[in-house]
């Protein structure tokens, strides 16, 4: 037969009972919709954390103090700080592939001014922090380098303690007070959101290192450095570099191991995608498996559709059909279905996905290989599930085919 009249036949053989066919190809279309929402989903939410981690500056290498051991136990990280302003200054005179670097001292409290109080986080850094991590200002100035060496107190707020403390005002040249001690808000900084871990970036006050360091955590470590690298290609070798004089500046010995670690955006990325891209895989398995169901389907109604047509095929056999014929004929019927199923699902996919993205605040990704994959993974659900029917149709003996009732 050819291909044009065994497409015909199995057209009318499936729009013969359409109600049937639909419910038989519901598994594959449901199951194709889900494999091709899931994975868009998953890229989509890979998408976000990317760009959530981009938003924490331009080309980031941050250094963390290491851990310290007592009697053979090892304290975990952060429990060895050692980091000083002198290490600061010693990257910025001797690091060639290195733009900008930024001590960060953290504290906190509670912080009173305008309309009432609130309880923030309080960096401490250095004049070109902006620039490492790529924010700019809504209004008002960053402080200055003799602002850093004064120890001024001076501070830049984020959006979200502006808007708890002054919601119906200009902060610039307001004073608030950070643990009784006042400092005069000198600038606003533009709203960077929410970051890849779920915290609020926005709810942040911003002051020099060296006023932080003196004047609210009193001590003399600092908490960790945040550096910028020349250009994302010289990322890996500015990590080196790094790596090379801080342990200079803390008289590391060849063969010891370091006090610190040094982290890039890459590492981080690859640390915040990892767990959306197995929970991607995780899910479209899942959805396959309502492919599988489906396949499962199509070979019930199939084996169904072949004894509902026993006479059919014997009088088929009788007048000079092959059993090759029956073969295809009803192998073709079982993949037209499939196939059909599938580009239903595909296009069902189209319509969740355009919701997602334009009414439940989401980001899901089409990929044009994940629709690919999964219109021929339901062509070939078509010709496993269907080839077992469209045999036994094929192996009917003519004389009982034509008896049956």
């Amino acid at each position: 037969m050819h291909l044009k009249n065994l497409l015909k036949v199995a057209l009318k053989s499936i729009l013969k009972s359409r109600m049937r066919s639909l419910l038989t190809a519901l598994g594959i279309i449901i199951g194709v919709a889900a494999v091709v929402v899931m994975v868009a989903i998953g890229d989509g939410a890979q998408i976000q954390v990317e760009q959530q981690i981009s938003s924490l500056g331009s080309n980031l290498l941050i250094i963390f103090p290491g851990s310290a051991s007592t009697g053979g136990i090892r304290m975990g990280a952060g429990s060895s700080n050692r980091f000083t302003m002198d290490d600061v200054n010693k990257i910025e005179d001797e690091a060639t592939l290195i733009k900008a670097v930024s001590p960060i001292v953290r504290s906190g409290g509670q912080v009173i001014g305008g309309v009432g109080n609130w309880s923030t986080q309080i960096l401490g850094v250095a004049t070109n922090y902006l620039e490492i991590r790529d924010w700019q200002l809504a209004s008002g100035d960053f402080f200055t380098d003799k602002d850093m060496v004064s120890r001024a107190k001076v501070a830049a707020l984020g959006q979200t303690v502006v808007k708890q403390l002054f919601p119906n005002e200009d902060p610039i040249g307001q004073q608030i007070r950070i643990r009784n001690v006042p400092f005069k808000v000198i600038g606003v900084l533009t709203a960077k959101g929410q970051s890849a871990m779920g915290t609020d970036q926005d709810d942040i006050i911003f002051a020099p290192a060296t006023t932080v360091l003196d004047r609210l955590s009193g001590g003399r470590y600092i908490s960790y450095i945040q550096a910028s690298a020349i250009s994302t290609d010289q990322i890996n070798a500015a990590q080196d570099q790094l790596t090379s004089i801080m342990r200079e500046a803390h008289h590391i010995n060849p063969g010891e191991d370091n006090d610190f670690t040094v982290r890039n955006q890459a590492e981080i990325t690859e640390a915040a995608t990892a767990t959306s891209k197995i929970l991607t895989i995780l899910l479209a398995s899942v959805a396959g498996v309502s492919l599988i169901v489906g396949g499962i389907g199509i070979m019930n109604i199939m084996l169904v559709s072949v004894t509902e047509r026993t006479r059919e095929i014997g009088i088929r056999l009788s007048v000079g059909a092959r059993t090759s014929d029956i073969l295809i004929q009803f192998l073709t019927e079982a993949i037209v279905l499939s196939l059909t199923g599938g580009l239903i699902g595909v296009l069902l996919s189209f319509g969740i996905i355009y919701v997602l993205n334009n009414y439940a605040n989401m980001i899901a990704v089409i990929r044009p290989e994940i629709i690919f994959v999964s219109f021929a993974f339901a062509g070939i659900i078509g010709i496993f599930f269907g080839f077992y029917p469209a045999r036994k149709a094929a192996n009917l003996n003519p004389i009982d085919a034509l008896r049956y009732e």
